[in-house]
């Protein structure tokens, strides 16, 4: 599936060109319950990105079945096709527009739905582009990452795009969040590298300290953005200047894909090696593990409106609920 990162990507090479500080705080278990709620609605949708909706339901992406699926605090699944087949939604976001907003891969499109379920498509300047990941910005505007044409693009709630080349070729821009001042804050996959794009357009990079890393998901969180790599085994923060800290998991297989926030509190993350994770701010890391172990690959998550967390369940196909102990 396109977009769909691999366990252990191939090395690349990559610059040591920002510090980096290793922050080791004993790990614990979270207490927590963990509900799934399986997608009867169609099979193998490998449901992939998700977010809080304005209707205070979780809206998804089905990246294997062309659809935008949505399920309430009750464990309800609903399911709204894309007018494009084969489309690959990847990437969603709660638009400033009371709307869903999400990228669509295969397509090359950027696709819309209102809580309703009525859906509108853009087509992007390249057909080839491969969106990724979406996200609301400062300025009213959608911003998303072109895995094929190697762009940062703005897409404003009227549908006018602009884009920006990376300076890193084949870099693969994947992940995208907003950060403070009013920038956004972006993953290379196969750069090995996090970037800030202002919204005037204006790139910087920040190269990784290790060959091994492949910048996946990114959002922000307390002091600074907050991303996963594959491949390091730690969930990692970067602040302004470009300096690095690095958060490591506990045990050997770690493998972190998703990650989000709450409101004034911790970062959580998905583990594909079967965990939901919590990292505080200063460095306290604690782990949910899955009954099903890494067999169903949880990937992306969002907080929820109820304080839980919820996350997608790649392979599967389910979305998954954590009610999270206090703590």
């Amino acid at each position: 599936m396109t977009g769909c990162l691999p366990r252990r990507p191939l090395a690349l090479l990559v610059g040591v060109l920002t510090g980096v500080v290793a922050v080791a705080a004993p790990a614990r278990a979270a207490g927590g319950s963990v509900t799934e709620y399986p997608i009867t609605t169609v099979a193998d949708s490998l449901p992939a990105g998700i977010t809080t909706g304005p209707d205070g339901a979780l809206w998804f992406a089905q990246s294997g079945a062309a659809r935008i699926g949505r399920v309430t605090a009750d464990g309800t699944v609903t399911g709204y096709p894309t007018p494009t087949p084969d489309s690959t939604p990847f990437g969603i976001t709660r638009g400033p527009d009371r709307a869903l907003w999400f990228t669509e891969q295969s397509a090359g499109r950027i696709g819309r739905i209102t809580p309703s379920g009525a859906v509108t498509e853009f087509a992007l300047p390249r057909a080839a582009s491969a969106p990724a990941g979406i996200t609301s910005g400062p300025d009213g505007a959608l911003w998303f990452t072109e895995l094929g044409s190697n762009r940062i693009g703005r897409i404003t709630t009227a549908g006018r795009v602009t884009e920006y080349p990376l300076p890193t070729a084949g870099a693969l821009p994947y992940g995208i969040a907003a950060g403070a001042g009013g920038a956004l804050w972006f993953t290379e996959l196969a750069g090995g590298k996090v970037g800030r794009i202002e919204p005037t357009g204006r790139i910087t990079e920040f190269p990784l300290p290790s060959r091994a890393d492949f910048p996946e998901d990114i959002v922000h969180g307390p002091g600074g953005m907050w991303f996963t790599a594959s491949g390091s085994d730690s969930v990692d923060r970067i602040d302004a200047a470009g300096r690095v800290t690095r958060f490591p998991l506990p045990g050997a297989d770690g493998d972190p894909g998703g990650i989000a926030a709450e409101p004034d509190g911790p970062v959580w993350f998905t583990d594909r090696s079967g965990r939901i994770g919590r990292v505080t701010a200063d460095g306290g890391v604690a782990v949910v593990p899955l009954a099903s172990g890494p067999d169903k690959a949880p990937f992306r998550l969002a907080a929820g409106p109820d304080g839980t967390l919820w996350f997608t369940e790649l392979l599967g196909n389910a979305i998954g609920r954590l009610r999270a102990s206090p703590r």
